[in-house]
């Protein structure tokens, strides 16, 4: 199976299936010297595991451990080998729809594609997969601070509940990365209705990314808005990217659209940090569609590995939504983008 590695300079290759012994990334090219250790790292699968409030009720501790790489508390500028162990496991409640497909989910393609597919909780298009993006991201993270670039996520529509108001402050207050306290007790008591009922909810999240200097981006076919919604829409449940004003700029006039510039800089963001494939200095705004959970437990038709129609109940222990943990995943992967960016040589500026 190809497709598993990400990145040029700043790399990462991850490895695993959900219900198997264990999974983990190896990240290549990260620079020498840089202050990293296991809670760094940590922090950042602390929001993505399963086990809280209207998440799945999978009891896994995501425990990183960093086996290369990193000697006396210092990254060594050699290969980072991390691996998170699979701690509570429960196969058998797969085993009944091992024969079926299970809607949304990737079941039939995989038998399409390789003849086969792990029914053990979707295997290796598992979400959990995504433990192992958000532990490289850590790594980013931390290289790109030093530099003094940030990237935060948070969840701007969910279950159809939108932000009317954005505080900063308020995206680490409340279980679901919301910047709007008022939204965010709707959505929570929207999705415990979902939730009763056996169904699953989507939801819009939004990627701002400060600090970011001009000049980040390769054009033609390298353009840094291309690879963020490439690496934005490799998370299985994300099914649409834009960036800036993004679908909202076809409604626009020119007028409305363009941003104008000052010998300050621009007045107005509405391309959302990046012009021609290149970054401009300002923030870099992307936003990502997330699909509802495919996992519900509400009757569905489908067919079995001969083909017959047939009806699928999935149970298991599923999220009622990708959001709230698919925030720190798509965090991840902005700052993967951003990492590798930052080590390809800087044009000289005028």
């Amino acid at each position: 199976m190809a497709g598993n590695s990400f990145g040029r300079i700043f790399s990462v290759t991850t490895w695993g299936e959900s219900h198997g012994a264990a999974l983990g990334a190896v990240v290549e090219g990260c620079p020498p010297g840089i202050a990293l250790g296991a809670e760094d790292i940590q922090k950042d699968l602390d929001r993505r595991r399963p086990g809280r409030a209207l998440t799945s009720p999978r009891a896994e501790t995501d425990a990183v451990e960093i086996l290369s790489g990193v000697f006396e508390g210092l990254t060594t500028g050699t290969p980072i080998s991390l691996i998170i162990y699979n701690r509570d496991v429960r196969s058998s409640d797969y085993s009944q729809i091992s024969k079926l497909f299970r809607p949304g989910h990737a079941d039939r393609t995989y038998v399409q594609k390789y003849g086969l597919r792990d029914w053990r909780g979707g295997g290796r298009s598992s979400a959990r997969e995504t433990a192992a993006r958000v532990a490289a991201g850590a790594i980013a993270r931390k290289f790109l601070s030093a530099l003094g670039l940030s990237v935060q996520a948070f969840t701007l529509a969910l279950a159809g509940v939108e932000c009317a108001v954005f505080d900063a402050d308020e995206i680490n207050r409340n279980p679901l990365y919301c910047p709007d306290r008022e939204a965010a007790e709707k959505m929570v008591a929207r999705l415990k209705e979902i939730q009763e009922k056996g169904d699953s909810a989507g939801g819009i999240v939004e990627i701002r990314a400060t600090g970011c200097p001009p000049g980040l981006g390769e054009p033609v076919f390298d353009k840094l808005d291309a690879r963020l919604a490439a690496a934005v829409m490799s998370v299985g449940a994300v099914k649409g990217v834009e960036i800036g004003e993004g679908f909202k700029a076809a409604f626009l006039l020119g007028s409305g659209n363009n941003d104008p510039l000052t010998p300050e800089g621009y007045q107005s963001n509405h391309a959302g940090g990046i012009l021609g494939g290149i970054s401009t200095g300002m923030d870099i705004i992307v936003r990502a569609a997330v699909k509802p959970i495919p996992s519900i437990s509400l009757p569905q038709h489908t067919v079995d590995a001969n083909n017959a129609p047939a009806i699928i109940t999935v149970k298991g222990r599923h999220d009622v939504s990708a959001i709230p943990r698919i925030v720190p995943v798509l965090e991840a992967m902005t700052l993967l983008v951003l990492a590798d960016f930052m080590l390809h040589p800087l044009p000289k500026r005028a």
